[in-house]
């Protein structure tokens, strides 16, 4: 059976929804989370009732996500991709996570800002894998999969440039939100964004590569 989904995601999960739990317990009901600043002002809140429901909610939409993405392909396109997407199914769901914890901490007053902690650490690991894509040599073991092929050495040197790139870019761009803390709204925001946008230039790149061998 082709599942994309392991007993460790459900355990992140289960934990998401533990930190949840001790949040509405340990959050006072009218607590408003700042999640943009202007100067010294917020400009931007978060009532509570409404951020910390969002992230178990957004992990359970992620597992069945990927849970249809694993059944609808092939046993040959499931073998090349699954090496890809479990990991990238970890990120995720660990990334919200650690967002859920920073609310927490946020709310009961704690000093420590997890929020950006996650921030500085996912744009570090998102610079390192722009390095390893960018100067990666084509094997048949690492980089990019998708369903459809590469067709050559120059391609899956151009395609895997440009997603080392495109995830640099992200990673440099998250340090620097991280650094100027606009607010966890912001952040959170750029989290997403980081995260998804240069995937889809790499799958974009991919699609790219391919159009001269289908000419």
């Amino acid at each position: 059976m082709q599942v994309l989904i392991s007993r460790f995601h459900l355990l992140i999960l289960i934990v998401t929804i533990a930190i949840t739990g001790v949040a509405f317990f340990r959050v006072p009901a009218d607590y408003a989370y700042p999640a943009h600043w202007s100067g010294s002002t917020a400009d931007w809140l978060w009532p509570r009732d409404v951020a910390l429901p969002f992230a178990p909610i957004l992990q359970i939409v992620l597992l069945v996500a990927f849970f249809v993405l694993g059944r609808a392909f092939t046993k040959n396109q499931f073998a090349k991709s699954q090496h890809i997407l479990d990991p990238a199914l970890t990120l995720l769901m660990l990334v919200v996570a650690s967002c859920q914890l920073g609310l927490l901490l946020t709310g009961i007053g704690s000093d420590l800002d997890f929020i950006r902690l996650t921030g500085f650490g996912l744009g570090i690991l998102l610079l390192v894998l722009g390095v390893v894509l960018f100067e990666a040599e084509r094997n048949t073991y690492a980089g990019l999969r998708m369903p459809w092929p590469i067709p050559n050495d120059k391609a899956w040197k151009n395609v895997h440039r440009i997603a080392g790139l495109a995830y640099g870019f992200a990673g440099a761009a998250l340090l620097t939100l991280a650094w100027l803390d606009l607010g966890i709204g912001s952040l959170i925001l750029s989290f997403a964004a980081a995260l998804f946008i240069p995937a889809t230039f790499a799958a974009l790149a991919t699609l790219a590569a391919r159009i001269p061998s289908a000419a």
